[in-house]
């Protein structure tokens, strides 16, 4: 039987329809859950740089404390074993920094953070603006967002359970609602 070039299969034109609306819904998905997963990242990323600057400070506040004229030049026997006591746990926290690693994951948490960031806004670009187009091309952005996905999800890196929970709490509170999406129906003003 011979087809009909002139009339597009009505069944065909639905069906990509069809496939379209689920492939929006996959993409507001992933944005949703790239917006967790960077929201909790970032929350890590932040107590992390936090725990480093108190690894930095502390050693050299012992350290000073400890070289301070008023407490090496005391006769106090007291004074003495302080001063000891100090110049001992200003030595021994940079070595607790080394051997935790605590630097080694503060700059790939920053990146995969700003990875998932920028793939929350871009799944969410393709599911409003991306979807508008014929359905390969759409196909296609999407595919290429998520071999994108698959590459920042190969880090592997997995914040504690409280950072996610945090995350989920600031999300849930409104945190990362845009005023204009709120605002829809209001003009904006100038």
């Amino acid at each position: 039987m011979a087809e009909d070039l002139w009339r597009p299969d009505p069944s065909h034109h639905l069906e990509l329809m069809s496939k379209a609306r689920e492939l929006v819904q996959e993409c507001k998905r992933f944005s949703e859950s790239c917006l967790y997963t960077s929201t909790s990242l970032l929350i890590w990323l932040r107590a992390r740089r936090r725990l480093k600057t108190f690894f930095v400070v502390t050693p050299l506040v012992l350290g000073s404390t400890a070289s301070w004229k008023l407490l090496t030049e005391a006769d106090l026997e007291s004074v003495k074993v302080l001063v000891s006591v100090l110049a001992f746990l200003a030595g021994l926290f940079p070595s607790i920094f080394a051997a935790l690693k605590l630097d080694d994951h503060i700059d790939a948490c920053a990146r995969a953070a700003a990875e998932f960031k920028n793939l929350q806004d871009r799944f969410r670009q393709v599911a409003l603006v991306g979807s508008g187009k014929p359905f390969p091309e759409f196909e296609t952005e999407f595919k290429k967002l998520m071999e994108r996905l698959e590459l920042a999800r190969a880090s592997a890196l997995t914040p504690p359970e409280r950072y996610f929970q945090a995350a989920r709490k600031m999300i849930k509170a409104g945190d990362y609602e845009f005023d204009v999406d709120i605002n829809e129906d209001e003009p904006a003003s100038t």
